[in-house]
């Protein structure tokens, strides 16, 4: 009994939740630099401020520290983006507000987004793909195509084929950051300084709105900020 209450103790080191977080914020950080096979334990708990004997109170190994991380960074762009996709509003404002949505939070989580770019092409190889796939991924892809659909049927989007443009659509907008150290060779120039940031996030409206709206549907100037 001694033993079992001295490991909750451990455990939850009187704030469980919060010692929870700041494990699996100090693993995103780890991952996204280093990838699933690079990432160090002992470098996670050093971030996190916690002894190593409490990642393994809470994660069992390596592997579920990742999925629980990777976990993480889908819940909290669903709570961004899921919102917008679900209020009932036209499908050309939605749709742009969810781009922009989309856009400004890979500005703003810059580790999420390293993670999950470094990280997508191995998900179908991991055990946990199943399950992000039903739980975040696919709801997430359904709400897009029924706007698509609605946006089509109502004549403001072109009769685009959505299981095309969709993927499209996200590569115009995360590609960018993938190519920012190239660009930034290129041009001498920071790509994500907020001037260059916030010049892209237009770009991207504007490529967006030009490729899908119909030319009578187009959104005025300033309507999807």
């Amino acid at each position: 009994m001694a033993s079992s209450q001295a490991r909750a103790r451990l455990g939850s080191r009187g704030k469980p939740e919060e010692s929870r977080s700041a494990i699996l914020q100090a693993a995103i950080r780890e991952f996204a630099r280093e990838g699933v096979a690079g990432a160090r334990t002992d470098a996670i708990a050093k971030t996190a401020k916690v002894n190593k004997a409490l990642l393994y109170y809470y994660f069992r190994d390596k592997d579920a520290l990742y999925a629980a991380a990777l976990e993480q960074v889908f819940k909290e762009r669903d709570a961004h983006l899921m919102p917008i996709l679900r209020e009932n509003t036209p499908p050309g404002e939605k749709l742009l507000r969810y781009v922009g949505a989309f856009f400004d939070f890979l500005v703003n989580h810059p580790q999420y987004r390293e993670m999950v770019q470094r990280e997508m092409f191995m998900l179908p190889r991991r055990i946990q793909a199943q399950h992000m796939v039903k739980t975040y991924m696919r709801p997430l892809f359904e709400e897009l195509l029924k706007l698509f659909r609605e946006g089509i049927e109502k004549g403001i989007f072109r009769p685009v084929d959505p299981l095309q443009f969709i993927p499209s659509m996200a590569a115009v907008v995360v590609h960018y950051f993938g190519m920012a150290p190239f660009i930034k060779l290129m041009t001498q120039q920071d790509p994500l300084s907020p001037e260059r940031i916030a010049a892209r996030r237009a770009a991207v409206l504007d490529f967006i709105s030009a490729a899908l709206f119909q030319p009578t549907a187009l959104p005025v100037e300033g309507e999807s900020k």
